[in-house]
């Protein structure tokens, strides 16, 4: 089962959404197929990690590039995770 929930806006946009409830060990390092931009909608308290580099607070209302092929994974953060998911 998928520690999140997508609606999508149309082909390559989608708004997923994580519950805070969600267990921290179905956040797993992974690595997408396609570039992504990821804007965050809604969170508090939540990261991103890429591969390699330290932990990054996500703050609401900016976005982040993840490449494709690049590991990565969510830390869980204090409320619920919304994002706008825009793949190449």
């Amino acid at each position: 089962m998928k520690p999140y929930k997508d609606t999508f806006v149309n082909r390559n946009t989608r708004v997923r959404h994580f519950q805070q409830s969600a267990n921290s060990e179905e956040l797993v390092w992974h690595r997408d197929r396609s570039d992504r931009l990821v804007k965050v909608l809604e969170g508090t308290d939540w990261q991103l990690q890429m591969d390699n580099c330290i932990p990054k607070k996500l703050i609401e209302g900016k976005e982040y590039h993840i490449p494709a092929y690049n590991y990565h994974r969510l830390i869980k953060g204090s409320t619920d995770l919304v994002v706008r998911i825009c793949e190449d």
